[in-house]
């Protein structure tokens, strides 16, 4: 395993259309798509980052509605930034739903946002985010903890 920099809190939040779609947002640091996520500031609780950051990414005002699990495990929540930075994320992944707002993108973190198909997901997704939404599609109520 390289060397990790950095160990961080980390917040992911899948929401699912009427459709079944999944919203994704094409990162700017990365040129990937991914579910919106990003990190706990100080003195924040998981739950209201999570809220904050996907309203921060694409403007929507989400309700959480259950817990998917917490992912800490090196070999997928390791993460190589452009800038070289090494950082491990013990993440926190939530399943949420729209209560309000209207996509689109609303920070620099974004280049777009929008809902795909569980069939037709981008060939460059973030590679702990499959496992994410996988989790997320089992519909168990226990959380996962990997």
């Amino acid at each position: 395993m390289s060397s990790i920099d950095e160990l961080k809190a980390g917040v992911a939040v899948i929401i699912l259309n009427e459709e079944n779609e999944v919203l994704l947002q094409k990162r700017t640091d990365v040129g990937q798509w991914g579910i919106p996520s990003g990190h706990i500031e100080i003195g924040e609780t998981v739950s209201e980052a999570a809220i904050r950051e996907v309203k921060e990414e694409t403007n929507l005002d989400i309700t959480i509605t259950r817990i998917i699990g917490v992912y800490s495990d090196p070999t997928s929540q390791v993460f190589h930034y452009p800038n070289g930075k090494v950082v491990q994320f013990i993440t926190t992944c939530f399943l949420a739903e729209v209560t309000g707002g209207e996509l689109r993108c609303n920070s620099a973190e974004s280049l777009d946002v929008q809902f795909f198909g569980q069939s037709r997901l981008p060939q460059n997704l973030l590679t702990m985010h499959p496992r994410w939404l996988k989790d997320a599609l089992e519909k168990r109520d226990l959380a996962f903890i990997r």
